[in-house]
């Protein structure tokens, strides 16, 4: 029996020979073990290579002769050819000594083409693909290209989206590649829902988080379609709320989003759990800072023991500590709030504590996003420079200043460590958005009828942050067209610096006379610190007063032909508001004057000061006071062109013109030297879907206008002094054609030569 066994083994072992020295190809490791196992590599041949040179092949192959016959090896060697992507196949094989090596090269991609894509165009699918013309085709990347496409669709709502992709074989081992997509319908949001709400209905809930259900009116909006991403933030939205309205312990369970049965749109839940209400239990601040008295600062604290816990009073508290902290000279400042929770009375104490902060420097400062606008631009607004200890309150201001260049949708700035613990590195990302307006603005009076403007401004010219505007102004009285350009750091410094070219024809119905101004401006402007700014101009305007009516006050006929006014002005302005364009707290004032007599013939003081303050009275409410005042002061006879005419949107219920002198024998209009007006407006949310921004607005308006010169050389001349009142409402619509406000008034208090306006309607588009 041993015999035939061994006898046996003989016969195989010879078989195996055999088939070695005729050649058997190795591809898996088991066959390099039982088929190339001992001997010596004497030679490496190449075979099947068109491109890639036999050397090259070698080179990663990562054998030479001399080496030995060893599987584990050879397996490598097979993988790290398998490696460089360069192949489709390769194998090894034994031909006595010689190793061969035989190889199927991966084509070269001659074109990468889509097909069937609308919504995405070639360059946004292009850029974010890894798969390019003269790189070789691998069918590992081109999957991997055709999972990202269609993250892509996904991300813009399209979940039905398809991506197949295709190739076509060329002569020379060259293939075209193209991506078939079908984008499907667009997937939507068919409903939200909450579970485990109490305190809150789920409308409440909807309006807090930014993913909407999908309805005919959003057509321009992106926010009813399904995205992981916004999912992920609304969870976030929705804890702030909770933990801004009392309830600490609230969480998110979870967040699920199922296509509907007719797979037209997903149906999403979120799961909560509110917890308890919690109130604010004993409030403190300690320092540790030598020379600081916590009791100082306690004007800064907005939490109040007693009042429903807010999360967000906590930040707002800890963000004024750390200013006034600053502001007192400590650079380095660390301000923590340590939380004391009584979970059995739902009790919340807080206790500031005010430490040394590490000593952070900042290293540098990173940009990204800009695609127009130049660094230098974003840099300048900067209160903090490479270098400079690190102060969060400089850079939130720093934010803020860039938001209010109007130039980005969003601005984000964050700090991360730097190359070494005592530097940080400021990261700003921003989204640019279009900073070209062409507007239109419409009005009506009982007296001028409808007017309107043209107008085409570029706020960021060719990304350096000037501003270019040209405006038209059209109606069945007037003309105008005025030409300026703003340079906001001139020659490098803080200092704006601009010229104004303009000429107007006005038909002045209310006083019966045409008026043709043609005039050049010179402006710079400076800021003294942070909130004021001092703007010095000067005006070189050739007035003339012409095609009087015969029937035209006497007042007016005595001011007709043509006058020069050369004028030397100031404007300064202390500005505490949030934003300048849609400002909720804050206050601002400013002081303009002119004086006219450097030259021409026109010699005038010319006096206003005017001022407002927000309040925010509840979320999205605001409260708004404004007053303004003026006069002007002459050493020979004021002009009709040169007064005041108050009315129209400076005392809403009034005309142009409305309020101040009057000539009643002919109803006009003579204007005033002296004039005071007051504002009370709460601007407040409709109830309707955020995205259609529209809001109201209550207003009630005072004032009065009075003085002329000479008055006791003409007859019918009617003035006063006393007040006038009126109330009205008003809506503001931020369209997605512009900005539309529509005004209904009435006059509470007038005099009888008084001309009041009931309704006024302004419409504006941008680019």
């Amino acid at each position: 029996m041993v015999r035939r066994v061994r006898a046996l083994v003989a016969v195989l072992s010879l078989l195996v020979a055999g088939l070695v020295a005729g050649g058997v190809p190795l591809s898996r490791p088991a066959e390099a073990q039982s088929l190339l196992a001992g001997g010596t590599i004497s030679e490496i041949r190449i075979e099947g290579s068109q491109r890639i040179e036999p050397q090259t092949t070698l080179t990663y192959l990562g054998l030479q002769p001399g080496d030995p016959f060893d599987p584990v090896r050879l397996d490598k060697a097979l993988q790290a050819l398998f490696a460089t992507g360069l192949f489709a196949d390769a194998t090894l094989k034994r031909e006595g000594d010689v190793l061969v090596v035989t190889v199927v090269e991966n084509p070269i991609l001659n074109q990468v083409v889509f097909e069937g894509n609308q919504r995405l165009d070639d360059d946004t699918l292009q850029a974010e693909i890894q798969s390019r013309p003269r790189v070789v085709y691998t069918r590992t990347r081109v999957q991997s290209d055709a999972q990202r496409i269609l993250e892509l669709y996904r991300r813009s709502g399209r979940y039905a989206a398809t991506v197949e992709p295709k190739i076509i074989e060329l002569p020379q081992n060259r293939v075209d590649l193209v991506f078939e997509i079908d984008e499907g319908e667009t997937s939507g949001i068919k409903s939200i829902n909450f579970i485990g709400n109490r305190a809150y209905s789920d409308s409440t809930l909807r309006g807090e988080i930014t993913t909407t259900e999908s309805a005919f009116w959003r057509i321009l909006s992106s926010t009813d379609t399904y995205d992981p991403d916004r999912l992920n933030f609304d969870r976030e939205l929705l804890r702030r709320f909770y933990l801004s309205e009392g309830y600490a312990d609230f969480r998110v369970d979870s967040v699920v989003a199922e296509l509907s049965d007719d797979r037209e749109g997903f149906i999403v839940t979120f799961t909560v759990e509110e917890g308890e209400l919690y109130t604010f239990g004993k409030i403190d601040v300690v320092s540790s800072l030598k020379n600081l008295d916590p009791a100082s600062l306690q004007d800064k604290i907005t939490t109040i023991e007693g009042e429903t816990y807010d999360a967000s009073a906590v930040e707002g508290t800890v963000a004024a500590l750390t200013e006034a902290v600053g502001n007192l000279g400590y650079a380095f400042v660390d301000i923590s709030p340590r939380v004391d929770r009584d979970a059995t009375n739902r009790v919340i104490g807080i206790t500031y504590e005010i430490n040394e902060g590490p000593k952070v420097y900042v290293e540098r400062i990173d940009i990204e996003g800009n695609v127009r606008t130049l660094d230098e631009v974003i840099r300048r607004e900067f209160r903090l420079v490479e270098g400079d200890a690190f102060n969060a309150t400089k850079l939130r201001r720093s934010r803020q200043r860039i938001q209010n260049l109007g130039y980005f949708r969003t601005v984000q700035v964050d700090n991360v460590q730097g190359s070494q613990p005592d530097k940080t590195i400021v990261k700003v990302s921003v989204e640019e958005q279009s900073t070209g307006d062409f507007t239109f603005g419409a009005g009506f009076s009982t007296d001028s009828g409808p007017l309107g403007n043209i107008g085409v401004r570029e706020r960021n010219l060719l990304g350096r942050g000037q501003d270019l505007r040209l405006n038209f102004t059209l109606s069945g009285v007037s003309s105008q067209i005025d030409l300026s350009f703003t340079e906001p750091y001139f020659m490098g410094k803080n200092l704006s610096a601009g010229f104004d070219l303009y000429r107007t024809t006005r038909e002045q119905d209310q006083s019966d006379y045409k008026e043709e101004r043609i005039g050049f401006g010179l402006r710079a402007g400076f800021s003294w610190d942070e909130n004021l700014r001092q703007v010095v101009r000067y005006v070189l305007e050739r007035k003339n007063i012409k095609e009087i009516d015969a029937n035209a006050s006497a007042v007016i006929q005595d001011d007709e032909g043509i006058r020069v006014k050369s004028a030397l002005g100031q404007t300064l302005t202390y500005d505490t508001r949030d934003s300048r364009f849609d400002p909720t707290t804050g206050w601002t004032v400013s002081l303009d004057n002119e004086f006219a007599g450097l030259g021409g013939d026109s010699y005038f003081v010319k006096s206003t000061l005017g001022g407002a303050y927000y309040i925010p009275v509840l979320e999205q409410v605001t409260l708004k006071f404004g007053a303004e005042v003026g006069a002007i002061y002459s050493i020979q006879d004021t002009r009709v062109s040169d007064r005041f005419f108050i009315g129209g949107p400076s005392l809403r219920g009034f005309a142009v013109g409305g309020v101040g002198v009057r000539d009643t024998s002919t109803d006009d209009a003579l204007g005033a030297k002296y004039y005071y007006t007051g504002t009370a407006e709460l601007v407040f949310p409709l109830g309707l879907p955020d995205e259609f921004q529209i809001r109201g607005r209550l207003w009630t308006d005072i004032g009065a206008a009075w003085g002329i010169d000479g008055e006791e050389n003409f007859s019918n001349v009617e003035q006063s002094k006393a007040l006038r009142a009126s109330i009205g409402a008003g809506i503001s619509w931020n369209s997605p054609f512009g900005p539309i406000q529509v005004d209904l008034g009435y006059a509470l208090l007038k005099e009888d030569f008084d001309e009041t306006e009931v309704f006024r309607f302004s419409f504006g588009t941008q680019f």
